[in-house]
């Protein structure tokens, strides 16, 4: 009876042999695939190979069309009849210059909300005069001509915030947020609305001032005033920003 090893060194053998069995198989189909490969090329004519250049015709000098040409033209085309088209426009006439309607639209908007105020405030709107620091603010540097504009309502408000029924804390927080969608936004004039204090203890306006001490601490802030009375006089202010560059 055959021993263990014995059946372990059969294995091996017969391992060995499918092994190189392989690879006599495999070197007999490499040897047939390139006599194949031999034979295919030199069964192919050789052609020459194409230039991108010859893909181009060769260059002429134009010439004008021959007497016998037009006459060749004429007698080809002689039964053709011109195709009826409608009258077009000149092509060549000058388009008209863009119409700004919507800063027309703004232009008028600012001039119709300056005639509504029936009495301003001498101190808060003679343009020239000498304004208090608590009602309107002009940062460094920046013409005084803003303020002017400012004050006349020339700067269309592209947004707004009502600060009523906040704390000082609550307020200071929606302000600060207010302040970087308008950075964000690219806004240029807002409205903040802090009320004139009537509701607040011994009716003082606690919220206006703060509000005034914390947009010069911005420095997008360029230059802020009160709105006219219809526009929330002392309970509000008009603020006009830095443009983003």
């Amino acid at each position: 009876m055959a021993s263990a090893h014995d059946l372990a060194d059969l294995g091996t053998l017969l391992k060995q042999e499918r092994k190189a069995a392989r690879k006599e198989r495999r070197s007999a189909e490499r040897s047939e695939l390139m006599s194949e490969q031999s034979a295919a090329e030199k069964s192919v004519p050789d052609v020459p190979i194409e230039r991108f250049a010859d893909f181009f015709r060769p260059w002429r000098e134009f010439t004008p069309p021959t007497a016998d040409d037009l006459a060749a033209f004429r007698a080809a085309v002689q039964d053709v009849e011109p195709l009826r088209v409608a009258p077009r426009a000149d092509a060549g006439h000058v388009r008209p210059a863009p119409h700004a309607r919507h800063r027309e639209a703004d232009e008028l908007a600012a001039l119709a909300a300056s005639q509504l105020a029936m009495h301003p405030s001498p101190m808060s709107w003679d343009i020239g005069a000498d304004i208090e620091d608590e009602q309107s603010y002009l940062r460094g540097g920046v013409s005084p001509d803003l303020l002017r504009k400012l004050r006349r309502g020339e700067w269309t408000i592209n947004a707004e915030i009502d600060l009523h029924h906040h704390n000082q804390d609550e307020a200071h927080e929606a302000l600060m947020e207010f302040m970087r969608m308008a950075r964000l936004a690219g806004w240029r004039c807002v409205r903040i609305i802090h009320g004139k204090g009537l509701s607040s203890h011994q009716k003082l306006p606690v919220l206006r001032n703060k509000v005034r001490r914390w947009l010069q601490h911005k420095d997008e802030v360029l230059a802020y005033c009160e709105p006219r009375p219809n526009g929330g006089g002392s309970g509000a202010v008009l603020v006009l920003l830095r443009g983003s560059k």
